[in-house]
């Protein structure tokens, strides 16, 4: 199903296709509005806020959308979550953009004066928090299309939902929280888009270039936990013992069988092994031993499988080596799909932002987003923003040297107003 999807989503997108008109009116509001925003972006970076505890990250949100005119700003969904509604001068379609707004527990390593020193407490330990994803860039992005939609109103053929979610990256354990819980709490209704663009920062790629990925473009992220149980015995006496190490070494190495000899050779998908606790001493075998992994697949199907083999092995080898186990198998974000249709309908409104020449067919990559959530219930349409200032370097997402360049702005927002505009006229 995927190779067929993407094989056939590439070859309409790369047919010869007209580029509609550009919008100068759209482009010279960009550039009125840039040193705002990238003020407000500054603002953010170095003010990050964890997942469901972006206070005063939404408040700024909220503040700036009232201060625009804004039909509908509602505060508190899900949590943190701040929704506003743009409604056109003309009659046309409802669509929805989304930016995340939560940063993650990094302790930042740049060379900006405006990066973050902000500590906070994760999981009971004080940390550092960072924008090491981009999100503070998808925020101000959003806002900056939102700044240049609402000057445009009278002349918009339609109604923009623009959704400011927290917790992309998850919520902190024993809450809800994301997108999940925002579908929940109704964000696609009343009124209802018909479909949802999204943007993330793209750490390697160059700024003035866009990437995006028909079909499946993200993995759907599973976690395991194993306990494999033996009998202990002492270090000098293993055949007293029913050894859980020597079962759980097995079963790592034969989890990596399920990709390499369950799983069609051309469908993607990986099965890691991150976590092997187990033991006390040197020369004491275990009772049990504990493992943690990770699973991500780009189809249904395919989770089905992978669990299934996971219990058949497990079962195997602890059978054979006089033990038991437990395997928590839990499905965690599901893929991120771009509706193939609304993809080859946008795609040349991505070519006329930035030049066909500097627009990318990615590869499917294995990381995790929980925009797939909205973008289960009406199509999605994903796309990247390169980042990447030349002749810089940039740590990947997520880590400590992360760096998204101001020039991507500016990107970002043509970007986002185009496929509205385009989108609510009918297309590009």
């Amino acid at each position: 199903m995927y190779r067929s999807v993407l094989a056939l989503a590439i070859a309409t997108l790369l047919t010869p296709s007209s580029v509609a008109a550009q919008y100068p009116e759209i482009d010279a509001a960009v550039e009125r509005i840039l040193p705002e925003i990238t003020r407000i972006r500054h603002h953010l970076h170095q003010h990050p806020e964890l997942g469901n505890r972006e206070f005063e990250t939404a408040r700024l949100v909220a503040e700036y959308l009232g201060e625009l005119g804004f039909d509908v700003v509602q505060t508190g969904v899900a949590h943190t979550g701040v929704v506003a509604v743009l409604a056109g001068g003309k009659p046309g379609p409802v669509v929805a953009l989304r930016a995340d707004m939560d940063a993650l527990p990094v302790t930042e390593d740049t060379p900006y004066p405006w990066k973050s020193t902000v500590r906070a407490t994760y999981l009971g330990q004080e940390v550092g928090v960072s924008h090491a994803c981009g999100h503070d860039l998808h925020t101000a992005v959003q806002l900056g299309a939102a700044n240049v939609l609402a000057a445009m109103r009278d002349e918009l053929p339609g109604t923009v939902v623009f959704i400011f979610q927290p917790a992309e990256e998850g919520p902190p354990p024993g809450e809800e929280g994301g997108a999940a819980l925002m579908v929940e709490e109704g964000v696609l209704r009343d009124p209802d888009p018909e479909a949802i663009f999204g943007l993330h920062t793209l750490w390697n790629m160059p700024v003035g270039m866009v990437g995006y990925t028909p079909g499946p473009a993200l993995a759907a992220a599973d976690q395991f936990t194993i306990v494999i149980r033996g009998t202990g015995a002492h270090g000098a006496s293993p055949h007293l013992s029913a050894d859980p190490i020597v079962m759980a070494s097995q079963a790592v190495t034969m989890l990596q069988t399920i990709r390499s000899r369950n799983m069609d050779p051309m469908e993607p998908g990986v099965v890691s092994v991150g976590l092997m606790r187990g033991g006390t001493r040197w020369n004491i075998i275990p009772e049990e031993v504990e493992l943690q992994g990770t699973v991500r697949t780009y189809s249904k199907e395919m989770q089905d499988l992978i669990e299934r083999r996971m219990h058949e092995i497990l079962a195997g080898i602890t059978a054979a080596g006089g033990g038991s186990y437990e395997l928590e198998y839990v499905k965690g974000i599901p893929v991120t799909i771009n509706d193939v249709a609304l993809s080859t309908q946008m795609a040349p409104t991505l070519a006329k932002v930035v030049g066909e020449e500097n627009v990318r067919v990615l590869q499917p990559a294995t990381v995790a987003e929980d925009f797939s959530y909205f973008a289960n219930e009406i199509p999605g349409f994903y796309y990247r923003l390169g980042t990447l200032k030349p002749g810089t370097t940039s740590g990947n997402h997520h880590t400590p040297t992360f760096q998204a360049d101001d020039g991507a702005i500016p990107v970002g927002i043509r970007a986002m107003a185009y496929l509205v505009w385009d989108y609510l006229e009918g297309g590009p």
